[in-house]
């Protein structure tokens, strides 16, 4: 699955960056949000992987912290590029005559770094609260990497500020965005019944389709893990419903773009053909030259 993962963002990536016809707002976003997936799941994954292979579960403090950071900031940046790709989704429905200039390469450029500078900071909020905390000798982490929750639950300090920071980053940092987003689909589904006739409407509605399922995925798994670490002895139930938005959804966010999108699948099919094509013209010039 994590093979997959790689593989099949990359090849988006690819896609994007090989075909000028996708060197869009849309397609940009996406490609972005295909390295951040590459990025989460690295985050994670091969440390699980190895821990499994030799079958020892050990983390050093230091790695742990590391890992905690990466994922959260990771973690963000997934959830302010689906935010930022739905605000481009309800400029080219809402606005359609003005997307060119309103969402022209500085815009584009600016929506990204501004995830990026919020992700880091947030993300090293957090990590400089956890160092504040003081940790028992041993401890063991019911879970499969170092997630912040899990860390302040096993402090051996007052944990009351930490958890205030926590829960006001998460209504503040993850409510905001989803509001962001809902509010978006109002006014696109508000432009799209304005729309006469049915083949207008289908064509608008068949743009968001793909973000509509990545975002679905992305939130419902994401509660899954917030009601599942809600619950009393919930340390298996949590771990089964990370490992869905950390393995699954980002493995599966290629699947739903490319396989519902003809641009991205004429892109990697002209990719490969002008490889195949260059390869054998390589061969027939070597042919050629044994000859001679």
């Amino acid at each position: 699955m994590y093979l997959v993962t790689i593989l099949g963002n990359q090849l988006i990536i690819l896609a994007v960056s090989s075909d000028s016809r996708l060197h869009t707002p849309m397609y940009f976003f996406l490609a972005n949000l295909s390295f951040v997936d590459i990025c989460f799941t690295s985050t994670t994954i091969p440390k699980m992987l190895v821990n499994i292979q030799i079958q020892r579960r050990v983390i050093t403090y230091d790695s742990c912290i590391m890992q905690m950071y990466f994922f959260i900031l990771f973690l963000g940046l997934d959830n302010y590029l689906l935010t930022v790709m739905a605000y481009d989704r309800f400029v080219a429905i809402c606005h359609p005559l003005h997307y060119t200039v309103i969402m022209n390469p500085q815009l584009c450029g600016l929506l990204v770094l501004l995830t990026w500078t919020i992700s880091v900071l947030h993300s090293l909020l957090q990590t400089l609260m956890v160092l504040r905390l003081s940790f028992c000798t041993v401890l063991e982490i019911p879970h499969f990497f170092c997630e912040l929750n899990q860390m302040i639950q096993l402090a051996c300090s007052d944990t009351f500020l930490n958890n205030v920071v926590m829960y006001f980053a998460a209504i503040l940092l993850g409510g905001g965005p989803l509001a962001g987003i809902l509010w978006s689909y109002f006014r696109i589904a508000s432009s799209i019944l304005r729309i006469s006739s049915t083949e207008g409407k289908y064509k608008a509605f068949s743009t968001c389709v793909s973000h509509l399922l990545v975002v679905s995925l992305f939130y419902c798994t994401s509660l899954g893990v917030y009601l599942s670490s809600a619950a009393p002895q919930s340390s298996h139930a949590s771990a089964v419903a990370s490992v869905m938005y950390t393995v699954v959804t980002p493995m599966l966010n290629p699947f739903i773009y490319s396989l519902r999108n003809k641009d991205i699948k004429g892109a990697l099919n002209v990719f490969f053909r002008g490889k195949s094509l260059k390869g054998h013209f390589l061969r027939s010039t070597c042919d050629c030259s044994l000859n001679a």
